[in-house]
């Protein structure tokens, strides 16, 4: 695990439980020891459950699906916000309102709602409503923007659920168990660890401990979206290098049906090819010497009374 020690977690205070008397049989596993009447938890469990959850929470980041970060009580909300803000996730830090999961298209009318509330608002400048009607709407607006806040621009079901307090937030853990949405959750002593699926043994009450479990399962987070990005930027340069290999390939075909296309053309005839027969020019013989001694040699010398009798006629 990247940049968290032991020691980081007992400075933290991660490692206090409850008081003994209050602790579930199911923590068991999870307590190192008791001392003064308080449980302490292993740091050894803790660290596991944050490696198992830095795992599980990147990868279904780099998959594209998104998280929603739920810390109701008083001393997780200014985490919680801080880094759900950090990594860009969604977060519910008041009231988490019954069938946000179950009942989603309920809570995105609402939402809706909330949209056509603060456009109306924006839009009663110029003094067409009454102070009595603006009031309302102001107050409905606050209400809906103080449950919802965090989850407005949640437009699908969450990948996955981050809860601090699972005593305090039992409503949408039960929700996220209808719905098939895994949870990982700190886990104290006086919890039930078989109610999550990914559960982080740690005290649920100190700031200092929430800040150090959140901080590192945030990192994972960015960890898994920088994954997403890097994968959509190498799919997005395959499928513009095949789309240029496509392009020249259809170029070239095309090149090769414009040839095709074009009238046969016979072969031109040679130069004076079409002139008639008497003009065209008679090849010159070449007697070479030897040639030329050749026939005169073969050939019989006309005898004296032939040459003669031809002079005479």
């Amino acid at each position: 695990m990247s940049g968290l020690q032991i020691q980081e977690l007992i400075e933290a205070g991660v490692h206090f439980g409850h008081r003994s008397s209050r602790w579930h049989p199911a923590m068991a596993e999870y307590i190192h020891q008791k001392h003064n009447k308080i449980h302490v938890i292993d740091l050894r469990q803790t660290v596991r459950g944050i490696v198992r959850a830095q795992h599980f929470l990147e990868n279904i980041c780099a998959a594209g699906h998104e998280v929603v970060f739920v810390g109701t009580k008083s001393q997780a909300r200014e985490v919680v916000r801080e880094q759900s803000a950090r990594c860009g996730m969604h977060f519910c830090v008041h009231r988490w309102l019954g069938g946000t999961l179950t009942n989603f298209q309920t809570i995105r009318a609402r939402l809706r709602r909330l949209e056509e509330l603060e456009k109306d608002l924006a839009d009663s400048a110029d003094g067409s409503r009454g102070k009595k009607e603006l009031a309302t709407m102001e107050r409905e607006r606050r209400k809906i923007f103080r449950n919802l806040e965090g989850i407005r621009n949640m437009n699908r079901l969450p990948g996955a659920m981050i809860t601090v307090d699972i005593r305090r937030d039992e409503i949408a853990v039960r929700e996220a168990h209808t719905k098939g949405i895994p949870v990982i959750s700190i886990v104290d002593t006086d919890c039930d660890p078989n109610l999550v699926d990914i559960p982080i043994p740690g005290n649920d009450d100190a700031y200092r401990s929430i800040e150090v479990i959140l901080s590192q399962l945030t990192d994972s987070i960015i960890a898994g979206k920088d994954k997403l990005v890097a994968e959509q930027q190498a799919e997005a340069a395959r499928k513009s290098a095949d789309e240029d290999k496509t392009r020249a390939k259809e170029k070239s075909r095309n090149m090769t049906k414009e040839n095709r296309s074009k009238e046969f053309q016979p072969p031109q005839p040679a130069p004076g090819a079409d002139a008639p027969q008497s003009e065209k020019a008679k090849p010159k013989l070449v007697v070479t010497p030897e040639k030329a001694a050749k026939t005169k040699a073969e050939d019989p010398k006309p005898s004296a009374t032939g040459s003669g009798e031809a002079s005479k006629s």
